[in-house]
């Protein structure tokens, strides 16, 4: 049973970070595709990072790239991601979710964490 469970998020001002974090469950952590994203009001889900374990190398979508940082602690299950330079446009549920293989689409990824909102004012 994989389970996934975020936590940090909340409010941050503009130009500041955000942190957040991942306990993950289960063998997903060190066979499968961990990443992270977000949703924002009335927009759809789209991915912000990933972490394949193949690779051992993190992969950013544009709009972080620059800015994020996703790591992982195999000894404790756990994935990170902060970004900094927070805009207004990073406001959005952030998801934890992981899949046997590394795609773009949402719909490819089978486990996915409760979600966690991240306000930027």
């Amino acid at each position: 049973q994989v389970q996934l469970v975020e936590s940090g998020g909340g409010s941050v001002q503009a130009g500041g970070s955000l942190g957040l974090s991942c306990a993950a469950s289960g063998d997903i952590f060190t066979n499968g595709c961990m990443g992270w994203f977000r949703q924002a009001l009335g927009k759809e889900r789209e991915r912000v990072s990933m972490f394949a374990p193949s690779s051992g190398r993190p992969y950013y979508a544009d709009f972080v790239e620059g800015r994020a940082t996703t790591t992982r602690d195999t000894a404790k299950n756990m994935l990170y991601l902060q970004i900094d330079n927070v805009q207004p446009e990073d406001t959005a549920i952030y998801y934890c979710a992981a899949g046997r293989g590394c795609y773009t689409a949402p719909s490819k990824y089978a486990y996915w964490g409760q979600g966690t909102q991240v306000t930027v004012s």
